[in-house]
């Protein structure tokens, strides 16, 4: 189950960078919200499925509550999943 929290963990992150930095910019600037809808509903799912295996794994993992809720922070921020995958899952 480890390996597949970091496959979607990998895929959130990239899904999350790609919406921030590509397809909002084409959005306000261009005036193209397609970008936005392509790429809205992939990283919706993602996180979703970040958030639910996160959930299922944190007592494989014995992450404390501390460590659990760094995991859960970090989905929200850019580049959290990747930070998350380097402290936490490489092990």
């Amino acid at each position: 189950m480890k390996n597949v929290f970091r496959l979607i963990a990998f895929l959130e992150g990239i899904s999350y960078l790609l919406l921030l930095f590509v397809a909002v910019p084409i959005k306000y600037n261009l005036g193209d919200p397609s970008y936005v809808k392509l790429l809205g509903m992939p990283h919706g799912l993602l996180f979703v499925g970040y958030i639910i295996i996160a959930f299922l794994i944190k007592v494989e993992q014995n992450w404390e509550k501390k460590d659990f809720g760094i995991v859960m922070f970090a989905s929200i921020l850019p580049f959290g999943t990747f930070y998350v995958d380097w402290k936490y899952l490489k092990k």
